[in-house]
């Protein structure tokens, strides 16, 4: 079975490939925990961040992002003594400042599901990449969604952020023609 070069031999690689990255994702809670998530990767690896994952959900209220706009500074402090998450000060205080922007587009477009998929017009774009290589690291869309955040308020949304979150909630089918899961998902 072809997977896409990046996956490796890691299982928890696989199953993320296999059953998340890349499908289209329309749940305001998930979405969330996507750009915190995406944000927290910036300079490091995404299998990184997937290893820490389960402890980024107990320690953000599992992307409750009522709770974590909410969050004050010893809240924060707690949070930079956490081993179990990135402890960079201005990542967790992005979560939180992410989380009150998120909440804002919210009422303003009754979902940030409504919201974010605007870029790619409601529905996946579907590329046709043969190799890695060909894989963008932006696009004209994830320039317009980081101008458009950044504009909102939102932290560590820059353009190649913006294109990992497209990738991941499968707002972009950017695995390979020959993965397995590129039919899949065009589906």
């Amino acid at each position: 079975m072809n997977r896409c070069a990046w996956v490796g031999n890691d299982p928890l690689y696989r199953a993320y490939h296999d059953t998340e990255w890349g499908v289209p994702l329309h749940d305001d809670r998930a979405l969330f925990e996507f750009l915190i998530l995406e944000g927290a990767q910036a300079g490091l690896s995404w299998i990184t961040i997937l290893k820490k994952r389960d402890n980024y959900r107990a320690a953000f209220d599992n992307f409750d992002a009522t709770r974590v706009a909410r969050y004050d500074a010893n809240q924060i402090e707690s949070l930079l003594q956490n081993p179990g998450i990135v402890r960079n000060r201005l990542k967790v205080q992005s979560a939180i400042v992410n989380a009150q922007k998120f909440l804002a587009v919210q009422q303003e477009f009754g979902s940030f599901d409504e919201f974010i998929w605007r870029f790619v017009g409601g529905r996946t774009k579907q590329n046709a990449w043969r190799s890695l290589a060909e894989v963008p690291a932006s696009t004209a869309e994830s320039d317009a969604m980081s101008k458009e955040l950044k504009r909102r308020g939102f932290k560590f949304v820059g353009s190649t952020i913006c294109y990992a979150f497209m990738q991941a909630t499968g707002m972009v089918n950017d695995h390979t023609t020959d993965c397995y899961r590129h039919k899949e998902l065009q589906r």
